[in-house]
């Protein structure tokens, strides 16, 4: 099959889960196309079967603000005509999908039939696509979908709950290359980061308020008044700075790292003792399933989708939201008993295996075949 995919290409899980997508599609022996502003982050790998378009916005005086959708629907006819692609799989709603249909529309004036995949993420629902603004043009493009599919139940729910959809959405959980954390963890890293046996906590997010990275802060002080602990903080975003006062308002802020931004967390993840992620929503959570891949335990919300990879007691924790002294609790418990903290180890590993990568693809492939013209639909 010929597929073209429409993501963000930066740090968030959308980007990362269609980048990973057209990444083991192209394995398979399909011919994947990304169309976007840039590179995605993930796209770190050469594959033959993979291309790159990039979405370029000419810019005139006369607009206050780029037109990246109309740029973005005419790159995709660009890519359909050039490319004889069979379909479309657009990750996240705004403006994906209107832009999908509207290229949609253009090349079906040539005879040309392109069907669209829409798969929503969850802010893209939850929080932009309610505005008013956007909602309209949200609901229509979604319901113009050949198909659409939620990342979670939760999700699945949150939208036919704000939204007048017509269709049926499939859900098709996120997915982790459990392989990519099947490497040795690195002793010396750790030894740098905790030289004298701590315990490792990370979090892993944006920095924006609903990840409530202060949360983790406090989870983290309280832990570390009575646990030798060590906490890694990665990524960037807007509530970083807030963070860090808090750190140093707590006295932790010597044990407290802020990382950055990073391509590839595994060498983190895979020295980690303890994931902790109190957002006040997670459509899914794909930091926590990756974690968990790298047999971290998760301690998190019990919001969205988070339930429905992170089973209390077996995976790690899950605690009510702002609840940091519930968390801090799990988090000591685990920490004072090694058998419970390795039960809690291998549950994690256990649950990710059945989000492994090679158990979700093909059902993405099945619903491709559902589409595409009776010559493409063989599977490589």
């Amino acid at each position: 099959m010929r597929i073209g995919i429409v993501c963000y290409p930066t740090f968030g899980g959308s980007g990362v889960l269609a980048t990973e997508l057209g990444k083991a599609l192209a394995d398979k022996g399909h011919s994947v196309h990304f169309i976007t502003y840039q590179q995605p982050v993930r796209l770190n790998v050469f594959n033959a079967n993979i291309y790159y378009h990039e979405v370029r916005v000419p810019t005139y005086p006369l607009f206050d603000y780029p037109p990246y959708e109309i740029a973005l629907a005419s790159t995709m006819v660009d890519v359909i005509n050039n490319h004889d692609l069979d379909l479309l799989h657009v990750h996240y709603a705004i403006p994906h999908a209107s832009a999908a249909y509207m290229a949609k529309q253009i090349v079906q004036k040539s005879g040309r039939t392109i069907p669209f995949i829409t798969t929503l993420h969850g802010t893209d629902i939850t929080l932009v696509g309610k505005d008013k603004t956007y909602e309209p043009v949200v609901t229509f493009s979604i319901n113009e979908s050949d198909a659409i599919t939620a990342v979670s139940n939760n999700l699945r729910e949150e939208t036919f709950h704000s939204f007048k959809i017509t269709k049926e959405i499939d859900v098709i959980y996120n997915f982790v290359d459990v392989k990519r954390f099947s490497k040795k963890p690195i002793d010396a890293f750790r030894q740098v980061i905790a030289p004298k046996g701590e315990k490792i906590m990370v979090h892993a997010s944006n920095f924006r308020k609903i990840k409530r990275v202060n949360d983790v802060i406090k989870v983290f002080a309280k832990v570390r008044k009575e646990i030798p602990a060590k906490l890694l903080m990665i990524g960037d975003g807007p509530e970083r700075p807030v963070s860090e006062e808090l750190a140093k308002e707590l006295g932790v802020h010597d044990d407290v790292r802020f990382v950055g931004k990073q391509e590839q967390i595994e060498e983190i993840l895979l020295v980690s003792d303890m994931f902790i992620l109190p957002s006040e929503y997670e459509s899914f959570g794909l930091a926590a399933l990756e974690a968990m891949a790298a047999s971290v335990p998760v301690i998190s919300t019990n919001t969205g989708g988070l339930p429905e990879i992170n089973i209390h007691g077996v995976t790690g924790y899950t605690a009510n939201l702002g609840d940091v002294d519930t968390m801090s609790r799990y988090a000591i418990e685990a920490f004072s008993d090694d058998a419970l903290l390795a039960s809690l180890k291998e549950g994690a590993f256990q649950q990710a295996l059945k989000f492994d990568i090679h158990n979700i693809v093909p059902i993405y492939e099945k619903l491709y075949s559902r589409f595409c013209r009776m010559s493409d639909i063989e599977m490589p």
